[in-house]
């Protein structure tokens, strides 16, 4: 996988987000979203998953847009797992704070996901791994611009 092809599709889909956070949808799920969830704010994908664009103030959506930014630049690899996506990071590069600030706002907006913040290896590799309901893997190699990988058993 290459580092500035992800970069790429995570500064579209953070620009997306945040030009639509005003509008109430993002890029590509508003692909399949409800009248009455745009009023709410939350834009339903794939009828299961939504992304509630409202759930950050400005201040917040900033924030989380740097450490998404980050997070998608600095990862050493990217596992598929049996249910998810594990990313995984060098301590030095990604702390395990900055990882829990990333799940905390991404889970205001995105509570379909589930968050796995692992430190292993003696403290050497941070690991943020993401899973959920049926087809996530689907939308998440499909937001964060992954391409399908061969599962491992994690």
């Amino acid at each position: 996988m290459k580092n500035g092809t992800l970069v790429r599709k995570a500064g579209v889909v953070t620009i997306a987000m945040l030009g639509a956070a005003g509008a109430g949808t993002t890029g590509a799920a508003a692909r399949s979203q409800s009248q009455e969830s745009a009023k709410n704010g939350a834009v339903v994908v794939e009828e299961r998953y939504f992304c509630n664009v409202k759930a950050l103030n400005a201040d917040e959506r900033k924030r989380h847009e740097e450490l998404t930014r980050k997070l998608l630049a600095k990862h050493r690899e990217v596992v598929e797992t049996e249910k998810g996506y594990e990313f995984q990071y060098a301590p030095e590069d990604v702390s395990v704070a900055e990882v829990a600030a990333w799940v905390e706002a991404e889970s205001k907006c995105c509570p379909f996901f589930d968050f796995h913040i692992d430190l292993e290896k003696q403290g050497r590799l941070v690991c943020l791994r993401l899973t959920g309901g049926t087809n996530i893997k689907t939308f998440i190699r499909s937001e964060f611009g992954l391409k399908e990988l061969s599962p491992n058993a994690k």
